[in-house]
């Protein structure tokens, strides 16, 4: 064999092992990824499927069902009920995410201008009501907005008598008095987000900025909130899945009286499938809801990833 093709020879395994382990490569990391995919399929994919597949179907939850193909989608096009809860979870995005975000930046901003001191404990308790059970921050909020609960004693102790109502149970105030939780409660994350981004802006920056004479607004347009934009989008995106899902604070608080005044579509799907025995109905009423999360998320998503 001439050394040509004996160095051809020897070079064609060693091809072949490359590609081998190249192609073994490529697959590694999806190997590590297939454990827990097979979680979040188990227990997130397939219930969706299903809940996709009963939306379909008439079925009272027991029995035989009936297929009825996209009716059920077709009836809540002009269901009022939901129409409703579907205006009402708008109402609450305002409540959960535009609110606190505002009040979060204003905040942020001034603690992270201040360098207040003991900032680690002024942390903990503003993102106390994160870690606290829902079922006792609406226990406590019902305490609250009752009758002769601490909000109605403070208004007649400040002599605001006539603005002393039943806030939970008036179906003008009931809505934004379950929204208000909402912001006390999405106000710590929201803050700590944007604290943890402005920590990382270089001290340079300010000074440069304080020597050209720009003041504290517009220290914080120029610099502060361009710098923060990631953290906006993800407390935007956090904060508009919790207004769209929420159900226990509503089911708590409200039931989503009085009357419809502060039904939501999660509540929807719950009184359709369990209260009226529609679990087809309730079911296309969470896909749906699944769907407008997806959308609202990917557009928040999609402004915050473009160039300023």
């Amino acid at each position: 064999m001439t050394p040509s093709l004996a160095s051809r020879a020897t070079r064609a395994p060693r091809r072949r092992r490359a590609a081998s382990a190249v192609a073994r490569g490529g697959w590694t990391p999806y190997l590590f990824l297939l454990p827990a995919f097979l979680v979040y399929a188990a227990f997130s994919l397939y219930p969706l499927l299903r809940a996709a597949q009963f939306s379909l179907y008439e079925w009272s939850g027991f029995g035989p069902s009936t297929f009825v193909g996209l009716r059920n989608y077709i009836d809540l096009a002009g269901d009022a009920a939901f129409r409703a809860a579907i205006g009402h979870a708008l109402v609450l995005i305002g409540f959960f995410s535009l609110l606190p975000l505002g009040i979060g930046l204003v905040l942020a901003a001034i603690l992270r201008r201040g360098q207040v001191r003991g900032m680690g404990v002024f942390r903990t308790i503003i993102f106390l009501p994160q870690v606290i059970a829902l079922v006792v921050i609406a226990v406590a909020w019902r305490q609250i907005y009752a009758p002769d609960g601490l909000l109605n004693q403070g208004l007649r102790a400040a002599g605001l008598d006539a603005l002393a109502r039943g806030w939970l149970g008036d179906p003008g105030a009931a809505l934004p008095a379950v929204g208000f939780i909402g912001t006390w409660l999405e106000m710590g994350l929201v803050m700590l987000l944007l604290l943890a981004g402005m920590s990382r802006i270089p001290d340079d920056l300010f000074e440069a900025a304080r020597l050209d004479g720009a003041g504290p607004v517009r220290e914080f347009l120029a610099i502060t909130l361009p710098s923060v934009r990631g953290e906006i989008v993800v407390a935007l995106v956090l904060t508009i899945i919790a207004a769209l899902k929420t159900f226990d604070l509503v089911y708590l608080t409200t039931s989503g009286g009085p009357g419809t005044a502060t039904t939501v579509p999660s509540f929807e799907v719950y009184r359709r499938a369990f209260a009226l025995k529609e679990v087809g109905s309730a079911s296309a009423v969470a896909i749906v809801l699944t769907a407008l999360v997806f959308a609202i998320n990917l557009v928040v998503t999609r402004i915050g990833e473009r160039p300023a």
